[in-house]
């Protein structure tokens, strides 16, 4: 088959709904995109040179290869976690289902901190990543803005060993220099957490238990410990809120990423317990995705 033949037939196998899953626009919404991010992997080229070698025969193997990436895809898996990689802010992280996949949408949290990093004048201070997952947000932050002290932290083990892997894969350090860029640490929240910071980010789970069935096939793949907000979905952000003003120095501050609908809710948590000059940080669509306080 050519890598145009196998484009075709896989964007109609991903188009067409398995057993049970309804329509396909509710399983698979971009199949075309999948299939040709799956084969570029398979070919070790860009997904943009597929068009100029379309005509060119494929490998038995690559076939092979091709139609069990499509099987996995099928059945729910993401092509992220196919691919054991996803893009965020022009880097590449390692993922696994042990972490949840970085979005677009959490670039949003990584700006709105940047732009208060920025304000600050040069000076070095300090950030918290809790429930760091991949370690996208913290050696994101790191590597936009190399004179923060950055410190990242989780709950899973599992999710800081990959945290760990993305860091030493991004970071080389100066000849000499065995400090981590980011340092590590597993923690229930604020638990284990020494010292304060200048800011702390989070994207904790924020999505309600009742609501976890309902997600798409791909999203329930990922680790509920990184999705499950409890019965109103703001569980980990309650607790954020109450005790994250005990880890912030003076004129330090908080962002938090979390549902758009879930905003009101949390600006009155945050003016309940005493926050100030609280805002909310909006995605390309216009809604709501980032909310920040001071103390």
């Amino acid at each position: 088959m050519t890598i145009k033949e196998l484009l075709i037939e896989g964007t109609g196998l991903l188009g067409s709904s398995p057993p049970g899953e309804g329509p396909p626009p509710s399983f698979i919404d971009t199949p075309a995109l999948d299939v040709a991010l799956l084969l570029a992997e398979l070919l070790q080229c860009r997904r943009e040179d597929l068009i100029l070698r379309e005509n060119e025969i494929a490998g038995e193997e690559t076939q092979k290869n091709f139609f069990a990436y499509i099987d996995r895809r099928k059945s729910g898996e993401c092509v992220a976690y196919i691919l054991g990689r996803r893009e965020f802010r022009g880097l590449d992280f390692i993922v696994n289902p042990h972490v949840l996949v970085p979005r677009p949408d959490t670039e949003i949290l990584v700006e709105a901190a940047l732009e208060y990093i920025d304000s600050a004048g040069g000076k070095p201070p300090s950030l918290l990543d809790l429930c760091t997952g991949s370690g996208a947000i913290a050696i994101s932050l790191k590597k936009e803005r190399p004179h923060l002290s950055v410190t990242a932290s989780d709950i899973s083990l599992e999710a800081l060993d990959i945290a760990k892997e993305n860091a030493a894969k991004l970071f080389k350090p100066p000849v000499g220099e065995s400090r981590p860029e980011v340092m590590l640490i597993q923690s229930d929240l604020f638990k284990k957490i020494p010292g304060k910071f200048n800011i702390i980010v989070s994207n904790p789970p924020y999505i309600k238990t009742d609501d976890l069935p309902s997600l798409a096939p791909e999203v329930r793949r990922e680790p509920a410990l990184a999705l499950d907000g409890g019965e109103d979905g703001l569980e980990l952000i309650k607790k954020i809120v109450a005790k994250a003003q005990g880890h912030l120095l003076p004129g330090g501050r908080l962002f938090l990423e979390a549902d758009p609908g879930q905003m009101g809710a949390i600006r009155s948590l945050l003016s309940g317990h005493g926050y100030v000059d609280i805002n909310v940080h909006k995605d390309l669509a216009g809604r709501e995705r980032v909310i920040s306080a001071g103390c």
